[in-house]
């Protein structure tokens, strides 16, 4: 075999360190973001925070970071540049309008639109990471704008609830303690997960007469506990929640009728939840030595009660939805338009520390070549983020234009679409649309939902057309809550209503949607 040499032209995708970075920062929520953020303000000493009221000149790269390109770019030789010169990146607009007043910024090819000629500096060694990426300014406008994080951080929790009615009662110390002990091992519901002996054994270990002592205390600490408001709170099981508020109904002026209700209530919920569930009248009656009148008045009676006492005290911060993207209404009537516009109050305040910037400037040793290449990540983080935003908007945008039906009247207007629709109207895949539209949430005049609600396979109508999935389980939903509660509507029923609006839906196809709605059965939705 002869040996020779051969050119070859091909072409390969390859995910450089910025590529992949940006990718990553693009499928982040909210929350994963700041936490991405705090990371890299603790490991990249050229990045920092900029004040809230921070201008443009202030925010950019104009500064020392500016300089540092120039003296890179005369070390290199170039006689054609002129210092201070240095690639910029434009401010992309928060809200801009359209024909629909959606807020768009410049794109080509499915990219921002910088300004410039498009170039991007290079420093020596720092080919990994490439050029200048000035963040924008964003300023909040009202200060005095009230946090919904704050207000849920001020609620008081059961755990506080509870400890602050335990200081009215005279206790000694061991009691007070196990009182306190069982205070903390309530859960969220405020119920006790654990045993009292298995909670005695946890601190007693192998010690029988101490074992022995902390269940005595347990068991009079549980009794002080499920004393205090609210009731049902230390309960080990939804019977027993469900029989500890129905003793605190009794009262002086009960009629003889009301005890009896309240006596075969309290004998239903020491039966199997599932009966209870189920409604099964006889065999409830024939348990609690009762009959089914008696127990229809308990059921209504036990509808009433809380099964989740520690419910009003859930750290609702955890629930806090901040949004990405926030629409307006703008005008009325047929000249009603809707803004886009990104969220400030999610969007970094980053810049290049420009002290760091400066020195490293001057100062051109040993070391610096490293420093350098943390310089260029800063930079790149600050563009990456930028363009995260820049997407989230473009299709948010792109939304809002196909989507404008439901922002005028509601969800059951909603139309079918996909992610590939709004990919190609972009240029962007798939995959992109996905991770945009993944735990990013739009504040709409209608509340907050995540994108992802905007996009619903189709269902075929009589007439040809298609119906969105999302409107049809809005409308099974009306269907419901109109529904008379002593005839509830059956799945074949709300199938055969789907079918007279002109909407093909077969009954297995509404189940599925009404069990996505956490609708009842309608033997369950069934009126006492």
């Amino acid at each position: 075999m002869k040996q020779g040499l051969s050119l070859r032209v091909s072409q390969h995708l390859a995910l450089t360190p910025q590529l992949q970075q940006s990718i990553r920062l693009l499928q982040l929520s909210t929350l994963e973001l700041t936490q991405e953020v705090e990371q890299m303000l603790d490991d990249n000493p050229f990045l920092e925070r900029t004040a809230e009221e921070a201008t443009r000149e202030e925010f950019g790269l104009e500064t020392a970071d500016a300089q540092v390109r120039d003296d890179d770019r005369l070390a290199e030789g170039d006689s054609d540049f002129t210092p201070g010169a240095s690639a910029s990146v434009s401010e992309a607009a928060v809200a801009t309008t359209s024909d629909t007043e959606v807020a768009t910024a410049d794109t080509a090819d499915g990219e921002p639109d910088w300004e410039g000629d498009g170039s991007v500096d290079l420093a020596p060694d720092d080919s990994e990471w490439g050029g200048d990426a000035p963040a924008r300014a964003n300023n909040l406008g009202d200060d005095e704008r009230t946090d919904a994080t704050e207000l849920a951080r001020s609620q008081e929790s059961l755990q506080s609830f509870l400890h602050r009615q335990a200081l009215a009662l005279r206790l000694s110390e061991t009691d007070r303690a196990a009182l306190r002990f069982l205070i903390e091992s309530l859960n969220d519901d405020g119920y006790l997960e654990d045993s009292l002996p298995a909670l005695a054994s946890g601190l007693a270990g192998d010690d029988n007469d101490q074992f022995d002592d902390l269940v005595h205390h347990f068991q009079v600490a549980l009794g002080l506990l499920q004393s205090l408001e609210p009731a049902g709170v230390g309960a080990r099981s939804l019977g027993e929640c469900l029989t500890i508020q129905l003793r605190t109904l009794a009262h002086e002026d009960e009629t003889d009728d009301e005890a009896q209700v309240r006596k075969t209530a309290i004998a239903i919920c020491k039966q199997p939840m599932e009966l209870l569930a189920r409604r099964d009248f006889k065999r409830l009656a024939t348990l609690a030595r009762s009959n089914e009148e008696e127990v229809r008045a308990a059921l209504q009676l036990i509808a009433r009660l809380e099964p989740k006492p520690g419910r009003r005290f859930v750290d609702v911060e955890r629930n806090v939805v901040v949004p990405d993207v926030i629409v307006t209404r703008v005008g009325n009537g047929t000249h009603t338009k809707f803004r886009v516009m990104l969220n400030p109050e999610v969007m970094p305040r980053l810049r290049v520390h420009d002290i760091y910037a400066g020195a490293l400037k001057q100062h051109k040793g040993e070391g610096s070549q490293a420093l350098s290449q943390r310089l260029q990540e800063a930079r790149w983080f600050i563009k990456n983020i930028q363009q995260r935003f820049d997407t989230i908007l473009r299709v948010s945008n792109a939304i809002v234009e196909r989507q404008k039906s439901f922002f005028v009247h509601g969800e059951l207007a909603m139309r079918p679409l996909v992610l590939r629709e709004i990919a190609d109207e972009l240029g962007l895949h798939e995959s992109t649309i996905s991770r945009v539209t993944t735990a990013k949430y739009m504040a709409t005049p209608y509340g907050t939902v995540e994108l992802k609600y905007f996009f619903g396979s189709a269902l075929g109508t009589e007439t040809g057309g298609n119906a969105s999935s999302t409107a049809v389980r809005a409308l099974i939903k009306q269907f419901v809550s109109s529904e008379d509660l002593k005839k509830p509507l059956s799945d074949s029923q709300i199938s055969e209503m789907l079918k007279e609006q002109g909407i093909e839906c077969a009954r297995r196809t509404v189940a599925k949607y009404r069990e996505a709605l956490r609708i009842a059965p309608a033997n369950l939705r069934k009126a006492l």
